[in-house]
């Protein structure tokens, strides 16, 4: 099964529906492309010429602040899309970083605005993949809005934001790593965290 293929049966899985979308599109509008643990596929700031799909590999999202401060907007991982509100920007708003090595598709933005333009079935289905990421960038500034560092520790835990190192769980929750640190033992000493190794915790079974 190629990546296509692969990206197809995601979308038919998503949406059900019973085509996958991109068939709109045509086989130009794709480029397999291979990256290196490290390598960055963007940088902020750079012209937004195209959208992703991640076949393989972990991609980390983030974005400088004007005061300097690295604040991370998405972990993409592999079956998933990144970089899609790019398609209605002119340039990437954040930085995109591999943490692992990775097998990307380029998927170039004029031809999803062109499907866009002339397919309402495209149209629809591509909404329905925003309105995902919608919810994903929702639930992470309502966690970030509370004001308890250890309640929002705890929190974006049980949201499944721990998803690499703590230094980047920091960055995507608005705090410290020193901060996350002490709360991360607060909730251990509190029985509701097991530390099941270095920079790994596990929530405590309730039973």
């Amino acid at each position: 099964m190629t990546k296509i293929d692969r990206l197809c049966t995601f979308l038919y899985d998503y949406n059900h529906m019973e085509n996958c979308i991109l068939k709109f599109l045509p086989p130009e509008a794709f480029r397999d492309m291979f990256h290196v643990k490290g390598q960055t596929v963007f940088r902020q700031g750079n012209v937004a010429d195209a959208m992703y799909w991640l076949d393989a590999g972990k991609i980390l999202l983030y974005r400088f602040t004007e005061a300097g401060e690295k604040v991370v907007v998405h972990h993409a991982e592999a079956g998933s899309f990144f970089a899609e509100p790019s398609i209605f920007s002119e340039r990437y708003h954040c930085d995109a970083v591999c943490v692992d090595d990775c097998s990307v598709v380029r998927i170039s933005k004029q031809h999803v605005l062109d499907a866009l333009a002339n397919n309402s079935d495209f149209s629809s289905s591509f909404c329905m993949i925003l309105a995902k990421q919608v919810q994903s960038y929702r639930l992470q500034l309502e966690v970030m809005a509370i004001k308890s560092s250890e309640q929002r520790v705890w929190m974006a835990l049980n949201s499944g934001f721990l998803k690499g190192t703590i230094m980047d769980f920091s960055a995507s929750i608005g705090l410290t790593h020193e901060v996350v640190y002490r709360s991360l033992a607060k909730l251990v000493k509190k029985n509701k965290l097991i530390k099941t190794q270095r920079g790994t915790y596990k929530i405590a079974s309730t039973h």
